[in-house]
């Protein structure tokens, strides 16, 4: 099977080089990267695990760089699910399938402009903005980067050490590199102590709490604005954004935000 999907010429076979468990379902894994795949901060890539009669492919978001050597990726086991319930069982050294070609557009380049970068995220949505803020660039464009996590339980907060890092060591040599802070909300835990917020992203845009605990107002202006993770989220931020005369980046008309759904 591997053999007639590697002859189509669309994929290569690499190999899983570490695996990490943040929860019983919340996982980081890295790969073996072929020596010209390319990719976008931002974008994801599909992998493929064999199945039964065929390979299984899913979409999984880039943590890392553009520039790193490896791909690393962030993912939950889905109760039940086909690829997730063969991921589970896979250790370093074995193999995986990843096609050529990278996807996605929710990447920075869609801005033109803009002072401050909001990525708003829920679960492993976060995956891509870890990508973004690992790219140097990134720290270069914008004044204030503003990252948004939203979960269930604090466990689910993975990547916390790596991201206070980058906070305090920014990827670039630039001599006056963004801002960096890291605004956490939980939705289903009993008490919350600060600076964690508690309460879902719609709700704390809602009255205010968002945009207090960031220190800097979402104008049309200055802000751009990222949305990754469950549809519901999105599609209820959107009307917000738009009561707030925000609007989509197209590819004729410049916006302020843009959005990826996370299933």
């Amino acid at each position: 099977m591997i053999d007639d999907i590697l002859a189509k010429g669309k994929s290569t076979l690499e190999t899983i080089t570490s695996m990490h468990w943040w929860t019983e379902s919340l996982l980081t894994f890295t790969t073996t990267r072929p020596p010209n795949y390319s990719f976008v901060a931002g974008q994801y890539a599909r992998l493929g695990l064999p199945g039964e009669h065929d390979a299984i492919w899913r979409a999984y978001s880039m943590v890392s760089a553009p520039h790193e050597e490896q791909l690393e990726f962030y993912g939950i086991l889905v109760p039940g699910g086909l690829f997730t319930s063969l991921l589970k069982e896979i250790k370093p050294g074995d193999r995986i399938l990843l096609e050529k070609q990278s996807f996605g557009f929710m990447t920075v380049d869609r801005f033109e402009d803009g002072d401050d970068l909001w990525m708003l995220s829920t679960g492993t949505g976060i995956g891509p903005f870890i990508s973004i803020l690992r790219d140097p660039s990134v720290w270069e464009k914008f004044r204030h980067l503003r990252l948004v996590h939203c979960v269930r339980h604090a466990t689910e907060l993975s990547y916390q050490t790596q991201l206070t890092d980058l906070a305090r060591n920014p990827p670039t040599n630039a001599p006056f590199p963004a801002t960096l802070q890291i605004i956490q909300s939980t939705t289903r835990d009993p008490a919350v102590a600060p600076p964690r917020l508690s309460g879902r992203i719609t709700t704390l845009l809602e009255n205010g709490e968002l945009e207090r605990a960031g220190g800097i107002p979402l104008t049309e202006k200055s802000s751009r604005i990222m949305l990754c993770g469950n549809p519901e989220m999105i599609e209820e931020t959107r009307r917000l954004l738009h009561q707030r005369g925000l609007r989509p980046c197209r590819r004729a008309l410049p916006g302020q935000f843009v959005t990826e759904n996370y299933w």
